[in-house]
């Protein structure tokens, strides 16, 4: 019933409802047709559907079918995966028992390979068998227990290097000038002491497995032209015990020249100050003996006055033959003679004495502007790298140590120039008054 009124309502939605029918009976006859034709498609859904789920079982009886031998097949692969593990543990086990202290063994070889490679690294001998670094390097590395061969290797390679150790060989090998090139040249190694191209030393550099000129060359060149040349008896020769350790320090240290530089302009006003007090001291000194020289020679010879010294041109002011009556007149001729002659025994002793005070000033001003530049270095950069601060400390302590070392010895020799100076002023004054006892008393010895 319900589906009647159902289809009633479609037909009186339908645009069929939009004509009149005729008369009731066609009406009903029209509901029975759409009836009929509902009917028929719903039967036809239903028929499909029907075969639709037919062949779904199939499908899945298929499925079912193919599945079967795969679950088989997995359960057949787990058991065999459960075998094998368990066959895995058991063979660790059984070769943990047989290996024993294999275990410690190998840690013990990686260990030894690794400090033997850190020991190796900036030897000589590398040069010689470049390939046992790397050797060294597998073998630390080495995830797996070493066979044999590998332990005979690696004792063959420590073998070989205490062979070479005592050795001297000769090798063709790249080295680096002074200028940056390289070429291959031979190469005399004494061990892993020393090696020597020419008559040259040479340094090992690790990061790029070279050899490289030094710069700063340690001991006579002849030595190393005798030890290379053809001989039958010994020779000597500079080694470094050390395997390079004392080389490579030395290409470090500073020379004299290189202190200078630290100073910078202000090391250098010093140093040339330094110079030029000493060339001057050294001179005034040298002149103060001549002169000394020369008035102990007059002074032993009174009878023949010389304008050469001091002493004969003061005595030579009252001549040979004085007026005693005049006596005052006399001293005071003297004594203008001797004031003339001291100045210039005392000069230059005062720019010598300037000299000596300024040098440690000027040494403190290259401190001062040697922290200023350290300061900046830090303001710049930090304190994260030390080196950024290195020039500025070493300019503000090599020139302190300038002014000190111009300073002490140029006031020493103003020291010793003043006393001499002053002795002979005083030699000087004793001659004159001396010539003036003599000639009051014509009867006294010259000597008393």
């Amino acid at each position: 019933m319900k589906r009647l009124w159902i289809a009633l309502t479609l037909v009186l939605a339908s645009p069929l409802a939009l004509a009149q029918p005729a008369s009731l009976d066609q009406l009903l006859q029209d509901i029975r047709q759409l009836r009929s034709s509902e009917q028929a498609a719903m039967r036809e859904r239903e028929a499909a559907f029907l075969r639709e789920r037919d062949n779904q079982q199939q499908l899945m009886q298929q499925a079912e079918r193919e599945l079967a031998p795969i679950k088989a097949e997995a359960d057949q692969l787990k058991a065999e995966f459960d075998r094998l593990e368990q066959a895995l543990a058991d063979t660790e086990v059984e070769m943990k028992q047989r290996s024993g202290y294999l275990g410690e063994l190998f840690g013990v070889v990686r260990q030894t390979a690794s400090d033997t490679r850190s020991q190796w690294q900036d030897s000589l001998l590398n040069v010689q068998f470049p390939e046992r670094l790397e050797q060294l390097d597998k073998l630390a590395s080495a995830a797996q227990i070493p066979t044999v061969e590998t332990l005979e290797q690696f004792w063959f390679m420590l073998q070989e290097d205490m062979t070479a150790s005592g050795r001297i060989s000769r090798v063709g090998a790249p080295v680096i000038s002074r200028d940056g090139q390289q070429q291959d040249v031979p190469v005399l190694l004494v061990g892993p002491f020393v090696a020597l191209a020419g008559d040259e030393y040479l340094g090992y550099r690790s990061e790029v497995g070279l050899l490289q000129v030094l710069n700063k060359q340690p001991g006579s060149r002849d030595l190393i032209a005798d030890f290379a040349a053809p001989r039958s008896e010994l020779a000597d020769l500079l080694v470094d015990p050390t395997r390079g350790t004392v080389l490579a320090q030395m290409q470090q240290s500073p020379s004299f020249m290189d202190r200078v530089h630290q100073g910078g302009l202000v090391g250098y006003v010093i140093m040339a100050l330094g110079a030029l007090g000493l060339l001057l001291a050294l001179g005034k000194l040298f002149w103060l003996y001549r002169i000394s020289a020369q008035i102990k020679r007059q002074s032993n010879d009174l009878d023949n006055l010389r304008d050469d010294n001091p002493l004969g041109r003061i005595l030579g002011v009252i001549g040979s033959d004085p007026k005693l009556e005049d006596l005052e007149t006399l001293e005071l001729k003297l004594d203008e003679a001797i004031l003339r002659e001291t100045p210039a025994l005392d000069r230059g002793n005062a720019l010598i004495k300037l000299f000596a005070a300024v040098a440690p000033l000027l040494g403190l001003l290259g401190t001062v502007t040697g922290m200023i530049v350290t300061f900046q270095a830090i303001t710049l950069f930090g304190t994260s790298d030390p080196k950024l601060m290195a020039g500025g400390i070493s300019q503000a302590l090599v020139t302190t140590v300038q002014g000190l070392v111009v300073a002490i010895p140029l006031l020493f020799l103003h020291a010793t120039l003043a006393a001499r100076s002053k002795g002979l002023t005083q030699v000087l004054e004793q001659q004159s008054a001396g010539l003036i006892a003599l000639h009051l008393d014509p009867g006294a010895k010259r000597g008393e």
